[in-house]
């Protein structure tokens, strides 16, 4: 699998609008470039999964994957990348004292209704060609 080492991947949801409004969100406060993304529907995404281990039936989650280094995924993946984003979201590191047996219930729940909350596309996005290098 050839992945960017000096970049940390973030799978999510592609067809999932409460997912893609995330990724987008990210993107603009990405300033110092340090995120890539792979929808999780993607033969990439699937494959990056099988490599690190976690079974697709199993997970409903946005995944934080640094190549080599290690993966987070739920409300960790969330504050991982929060921390990395830098200004007021690199507070968030702060939420990490909360035990992921309390914090991850709440992201699951999130995560069950965000179709229901937020809508589905028929399709991944397409980025578009400036942000194309930003999707591998």
């Amino acid at each position: 699998m050839n992945l960017p080492k000096d970049k940390k991947i973030i799978l999510f949801d592609g067809v999932c609008n409460l997912c893609n409004s995330f990724v987008q969100y990210v993107i603009k406060r990405d300033k110092k470039d340090v995120f890539r993304f792979v929808a999780l529907q993607s033969d990439l995404g699937q494959e990056i999964l099988k490599h690190i281990g976690i079974d697709t039936k199993n997970i409903d989650s946005i995944i934080l994957y640094e190549p080599g280094i290690a993966y987070f995924y739920k409300s960790s993946a969330a504050i991982e990348i929060a921390k990395h984003l830098g200004g007021f979201l690199g507070l968030s590191i702060i939420f990490k004292i909360i035990p992921t047996s309390l914090r991850n219930p709440i992201y699951d729940y999130v995560a069950k209704n965000r179709y229901k909350w937020y809508g589905k596309k028929d399709a991944c996005m397409i980025p578009t060609p400036e942000l194309k290098a930003k999707f591998l």
